[in-house]
This record gives structure tokens, sequence and C-alpha cells, in this order.
């Protein structure tokens, strides 16, 4: 049983904000085109990196003692204390204006942008949401909104049966895709290069018998980046605009990425074994 819900105490920290810097080195460029199913080779001081590597830099670092029973960092601080045990990136929006190379000094302002309450079919959801501007000395090279969503623990949610009890539409038809196996050396490397201590990655036991899902779980932001460099692939430049969000956890196993032209641009999407959407994305140049 959770604690009471208090919206007006969380909306408090509307408006707080905090700075972190970093350096973009080759070395965690290579581990993350790594990850990303790319060529590795050996990045230079101003190669361009992967157009999410700020999702790798100035990661918050917290003592073991301050860690929860996920592996989060316990609740308060910079994002509001919002008493609800599940936390997932739920989607977002990404705004390309520089690229980020090898030797950059990255800095990253973030704002609680809001905090709204919901209820749903798992029960009552919590979304925060959050900006980010990342800047290099040649000036602002992203901006980005994430939403992030805490949640009661609702076993349906893993595809328990009340989850299963409605079959699935038909899975979407994609022009352009490629396929990959995700296991659990690769949701390890990219909690490793995020600094993501949240178990549902990579222990095994704590996500099918504390959290109730079947399997480990692809992390959102990685699903995002795959669907980021696909669309960049494809039309020879990144996007000008990337937003996605979250339908449905994705697990460890066969999984693609996927897309196909609309008048503005490109819908992405990747997908479990089935074929059904997990995440989906929009991109416009």
């Amino acid at each position: 049983m959770t604690e009471k819900l208090d919206l007006d105490h969380l909306q408090q920290w509307i408006g707080r904000s905090q700075e972190a810097s970093d350096i973009v080195t080759a070395q965690l460029v290579k581990g993350l085109r790594a990850t990303l199913f790319q060529e590795v080779g050996e990045p230079k001081t101003g190669d361009a990196a992967p157009f999410t590597v700020h999702w790798c830099l100035a990661q918050p670092v917290f003592p073991m003692s301050m860690l929860g029973p996920d592996g989060h960092p316990t609740r308060g601080g910079f994002l509001p204390p919002v008493p609800l045990p599940r936390r997932m990136w739920a989607g977002g929006e990404l705004e390309f204006l520089d690229p980020l190379r090898v030797g950059d000094e990255a800095k990253r302002t973030s704002r609680i942008a809001d905090v709204t309450v919901k209820s749903g079919s798992t029960g009552t959801l919590c979304f925060v949401a959050v900006e980010h501007v990342v800047t290099t000395p040649r000036g602002v090279a992203i901006r980005e909104r994430q939403d992030i969503v805490y949640r009661d623990m609702d076993r349906s949610l893993g595809g328990a049966p009340a989850a299963a009890a409605k079959a699935p539409p038909p899975p979407p038809v994609a022009k352009h895709r490629e396929s990959h196996v995700s296991d659990p050396v690769l949701l390890f490397r990219y909690s490793a290069l995020t600094f993501n201590g949240h178990r549902i990655h990579y222990d095994r036991d704590y996500v099918t018998k504390v959290e109730g899902y079947p399997g480990l779980i692809f992390h959102g932001p990685m699903q995002a980046a795959l669907q980021i460099e696909f669309a960049a692939k494809l039309r020879g430049l990144v996007p000008k605009k990337f937003s996605y969000r979250g339908v449905q956890p994705l697990f460890e196993g066969n999984f693609s990425v996927n897309a196909n032209e609309t008048a503005a641009g490109l819908e992405t999407w990747t997908a479990n074994s089935e074929g059904q959407p997990s995440m989906k994305g929009t991109a416009t140049w």
C-alpha cells in the first residue's frame, strides 16, 4: 500500500532546476555505438557521437546507501517524491540543433516543467515532465522534454491474464525494418552506459518475482535511440524533431525497429517478437 499522493505538495517541485556537465569521450562513443548495433570504429576528437549520447552524460550518482529497493535513488531531491513504486520513462520529444562531438564539454540544464495525475486502467498515474537544454561551447545542441510516469504495482502490466484478455490488433506493416535480439548483455551494457541502476533491466529475479513482469525490460531510451538512428540512416540526416511514447513494455528477446514514410516525415516504432509496437515515434525534418 503506497502513501497518499498529495498533488499540491508534488507540484511545489515545478520550476526546480539543476545543471550538470560532462565530456563526450571516444570510449563512451565506442561503447554506445556497439550497443546501438553500429560500427564501433576509432572515434577521434571532433567526430560526431550517436545522436542520443547526451543520455549517457552527467548521470546522477548516489551512494549505495541512498538507493531504493528497485535500484533507483530514494525519492526526493530534484525529482518530486512521488509515492508510487513503479517509475518508467513514458515518452518525450527531442529537438536536434547541433551534433555532440568527441571532446565536447556538454552542459545540461534541467527544469521540472509539470506534475500531473491521471487515472488509468491500472490505477493512479503520476506524470512528471522534465525539460532539458544541452549546450556546448558552440551553443545549444539539444532541447528535450522527458515524460516520466509513476504508477502502482499492478501485475497486469507485465502480461498477466488481465492484460492478455483482449486480443491485440494485427501488427502494423513496415516498409523499413531492422531486426535484432536483445539479451541480458545488451541490456546491461545500456544500463552501464547510462549509469542506470534500475533492477528491471538486469535482475531477472527482481523483475519477475517483485514487479511481476515476464522478463527483463528493454530500456525506453534505448528504444528511442534506435528509432532516431534508424530515421537518420533512412533520410541521411538526423531529424529536426523526434517525439515518442511508450505503449507497452518490451522484453528481452527478438525485436525490430520499423519505419514508414508519412507526409510530414517518418513514423517509427519498435516492436516485440509478435510485431506489436512497444514504443511509437514521429520524426520530422
